[in-house]
């Protein structure tokens, strides 16, 4: 069953690429669906979309994907695999908060964390994207956690731990939540970044009909942004798409539904439909 949250990736134009190097990495990758503009696949039984959007955005570390493995074996394989064409934010060793723990960038720019740890302690889910409050957002992850609660009607908390000193002294080092049964982890930066959140990766959540599209808009962009096409920031910069469950449907059963997309900011199910 498709998850009600997923994470989305910005390619150059190399999603289906992007995705067949990361299943001869994984060996349990799914391709779901794939067209000149987006593929959907399943990674460690994780949905993802990969967006062929040119070269406007690029993903960075603000949003990386934490990848759970109970091996170091595993988490060895998949590291030199990802490490081909990319470069190293932290290597390979054991860590206070993981006996086996490496943070990369890809050939495509994407971010992943290999964690040594047990998936019952990220309640089964393989891959947990991470958000990174950093750049002028850095600071405000509890402030953000607390934004998500009140937003998100199904919502638990799984724990924060805070930096002991330093400059960032009481700020999150870690915490973790569930979205509507999606598991997301989040943190401020330990260090100075020179990025922040973009469109690189964004989140999607699929909404059952034009009352929770309207709810999730109008939540997320108050003090926001909008966009075009559904997309749209939160107030700390993160980036989602408020989509219907059935969008894909939706403009295969209507050509013309596409060039209306197009055109709007809030999705309209009604006039895609017409």
């Amino acid at each position: 069953m498709k998850s009600k949250i997923y994470p989305a990736i910005w390619f150059d134009n190399t999603a289906r690429q992007a995705f067949d190097y990361y299943a001869s990495l994984f060996h349990e990758v799914s391709i779901m669906d794939s067209n000149p503009v987006t593929v959907a696949a399943k990674v460690l039984g994780t949905d993802f979309i990969g967006i062929n959007g040119g070269p406007a955005f690029r993903p960075n570390p603000a949003i990386s994907f934490m990848i759970v493995r109970e091996t170091q074996a595993e988490i060895e394989k998949i590291w030199n695999g990802l490490a081909a064409e990319g470069h190293t934010l932290m290597p390979l060793d054991s860590y206070p908060w993981s006996p086996y723990y490496g943070w990369l960038s890809d050939r495509y720019d994407v971010s992943w964390q290999l964690y040594q740890g047990k998936l019952a302690d990220v309640n089964e889910q393989s891959i947990v994207p991470t958000l990174m409050f950093c750049g002028p957002q850095q600071g405000r992850c509890a402030e953000a956690t607390s934004f998500y609660e009140r937003i998100f009607k199904n919502f638990v908390k799984q724990g924060v731990l805070t930096y002991p000193d330093g400059d960032v002294k009481g700020q999150v080092m870690h915490t973790q939540f569930v979205l509507e049964g999606y598991t997301i982890a989040a943190m401020d930066s330990g260090v100075p970044q020179p990025f922040t959140f973009t469109e690189g990766v964004s989140l999607v959540i699929e909404c059952d009909d034009q009352s929770e599209i309207d709810y999730y808009w109008h939540s997320l962009t108050k003090d926001g942004e909008e966009s075009r096409c559904g997309w749209c920031k939160d107030p700390y910069g993160v980036s989602w798409q408020i989509v219907p469950k059935n969008l894909g449907g939706i403009l295969q059963a209507n050509p013309r539904a596409s060039e209306a997309l197009m055109q709007m900011q809030k999705i309209i199910m009604e006039d895609l439909k017409k």
